[in-house]
């Protein structure tokens, strides 16, 4: 039996989508609103707490309305595209090269090694990707800059967004390649609210598995330690068992710590 199964998301996890995503976000807002309102990453930070906007596109859309409203402007009233919304966000993210990415995305520093993955592989870990990032975004980090060959990946594309826990089982059926074992926990690793949720979704439907949330501080949160401290409690609040910052600090041991508690 394996130790455990690890499921990582990627964005805040794998890479630091401070100054990619999220810029992205705060571009498109001040775009669609001429102007007026930038979003701060407290702004994004707030509004992803609330456990439902784990696609940044309807998260760019929901501050835009959500800024008309303090002026006075009802939804309806309101008009955004959505296909051009995704398209301008899209253009800063991925850039202008849709074959080779020259946008945010292509500065992103990445937040573990691969020696980290075969570390838990040498341990009889499973692991794989659970993110709600596009493919071609989750490929280009997975394959292009870490180097991993075909690794289980679970993206946008493929599952409901967070915290429907669809994604996550698939990504479990896959690694367990179709010998289940229930007795083998499983550890989800995320960033935000939405993520700690999935784990508790996952633990009502299947409750004969132990399922593992364990929050991850995102660089852009730990540069101020009163902020550090907020996002922890938060995530813990949401059912993290436990908050790091970092992914490697999950190691083979801590894994076999997480089991016991």
């Amino acid at each position: 039996m394996s130790l455990a199964i690890v499921v990582f998301d990627i964005d805040g996890v794998v890479r630091d989508v401070g100054g990619s995503y999220r810029r992205a976000i705060a571009d498109t807002v001040e775009e669609f609103t001429s102007g007026a309102y930038r979003p701060a990453m407290e702004d994004i930070d707030r509004l992803k707490t609330e456990g439902i906007w784990n696609n940044d596109w309807e998260a760019s859309r929901e501050l835009i309305y959500r800024y008309g409203e303090t002026q006075g402007e009802s939804r309806s009233q309101k008009s955004v595209n959505y296909d051009q919304l995704v398209a301008f966000f899209q253009s800063r993210y991925r850039g202008s090269d849709p074959q080779n990415f020259n946008g945010y995305i292509a500065s992103e520093p990445l937040l573990l090694q691969p020696s980290y993955l075969e570390q838990l592989s040498a341990e009889e870990v499973r692991w794989g990707f659970f993110s709600g990032a596009t493919r071609g975004s989750a490929e280009y980090v997975l394959i292009e800059r870490l180097g991993l060959k075909n690794p289980v990946l679970i993206a946008m594309e493929d599952a409901p967004g967070k915290p429907d826990p669809t994604g996550l089982f698939a990504a479990v059926e896959q690694l367990e390649q179709g010998q289940e074992n229930s007795a083998t926990p499983v550890i989800y690793a995320g960033d935000t609210v939405a993520d700690m949720q999935t784990v508790r979704e996952a633990s009502a439907l299947q409750p004969q598995r132990l399922w593992l949330g364990v929050g991850i501080l995102p660089p852009h949160v730990q540069q101020e330690p009163e902020r550090a401290l907020a996002y922890r409690e938060i995530l813990t609040a949401a059912g993290a068992k436990i908050v790091l910052g970092n992914i490697q600090e999950l190691t083979p041991h801590k894994i076999q710590e997480l089991r016991l508690m």
